[in-house]
C-alpha cells in the first residue's frame, strides 16, 4: 500500500548570524528568496501530498505572495505561522498534516538533491525514521568549559546531520508533544524521536546541502548557482 507523504519547510528564522535586517530565508538568490529555491525542489516530488511552509506571523502574507509569483501556488502548498523557537514552528507545521509520513526540512537548504530526499523517504518507510547526513571530515575534539581537550572521538563514527529528516508522522508528533510536556528542547527533530526509543537511520547525503546562515554561506550559494547555470 502506497504511503502518503507531507513536508514541513521551516522558514521562520531570523537573520542574526547573517547580520542583515532581513531574515535569511527571504534573502534573494538569483532574484528569488532562498526558501523559494527550496520549495521548488520539494514541489517536483509527486509523492509529497501536502507542503506546509512555516514562517513568522508577520511574514505569512508575503510568503504566500512569493509562492504565487513563483508559480508554486497550488492546492498542496500552505503557509502557517510558527512559534518562538524552531521546535515550536515544526510542531505547528506538523499539526496541519494528515499524512502517513513527513519530511522536515530547513528552508535555507536550497541545494538538497531530489534523489537524496527520495532515498530518505524510502529509508523512513523501512525503518520508521531517517535523516540525511554526511561523514565528518575533520578531527573532532571534546573540550572542557575552560578550553582544555578532554577526548578525541573516533571520527569514523561521527556524522554531520542535515535535513530533510523523515519520520512516521504519528511518531514525530508524539515526540514533539512529549517535548512540550517535559519542557525539553532538542537540537533537531531526530533527537526528539530518539527520546521515544525509536531507531533513526542515517542516509548519506551531499556536502553541497549547505544551510545558509552566514554571509559566507550566501556567497558560496551564489557561486554554486553560477556553476549550475554554466554546466
Amino acid at each position: 500500500m502506497t504511503k502518503s507523504w507531507g513536508a514541513v519547510i521551516v522558514a521562520a528564522g531570523r537573520g542574526s548570524r547573517m547580520k542583515t535586517s532581513e531574515s535569511k530565508q527571504f534573502l534573494l538568490l538569483q532574484d528569488k528568496p532562498i526558501f523559494i529555491h527550496t520549495l521548488e525542489v520539494f514541489n517536483r516530488i509527486p509523492m509529497i501530498k501536502d507542503i506546509i511552509v512555516v514562517t513568522g506571523a508577520p511574514d505569512v502574507r508575503r510568503c504566500e505572495e512569493w509562492i504565487k509569483q513563483s508559480g508554486l501556488h497550488d492546492q498542496r502548498t500552505f503557509v502557517v505561522s510558527g512559534g518562538k523557537e524552531r521546535q515550536d514552528s515544526v510542531y505547528a507545521g506538523l499539526q496541519k498534516l494528515e499524512t502517513d509520513y513527513v519530511l522536515i526540512h530547513d528552508g535555507v537548504r536550497p541545494f538538497v538533491q531530489r534523489d537524496h530526499i527520495e532515498a530518505c523517504m524510502k529509508a523512513a518507510e523501512q525503518f520508521g525514521a531517517a535523516v540525511l547526513a554526511v561523514p565528518v571530515k575533520d578531527t573532532i575534539k571534546q573540550v572542557s568549559t575552560d578550553g582544555i581537550i578532554t577526548a578525541t572521538p573516533d571520527r569514523s563514527s561521527l556524522w554531520s546531520i542535515q535535513t530533510p529528516q523523515a519520520f512516521r508522522l504519528s511518531d514525530v508528533k508524539e515526540a514533539h508533544k512529549l517535548a512540550v510536556e517535559s519542557g525539553f528542547a532538542g537540537t533537531d527533530d531526530a533527537m526528539l524521536v530518539e527520546r521515544l526509543g525509536r531507531q533513526v537511520k542515517i542516509v548519506e547525503g551531499s556536502y553541497t546541502n549547505i544551510k545558509i546562515t552566514t554571509p559566507e554561506d550566501l556567497d558560496y550559494a551564489a557561486f554554486m548557482q553560477k556553476g549550475e547555470r554554466e554546466q
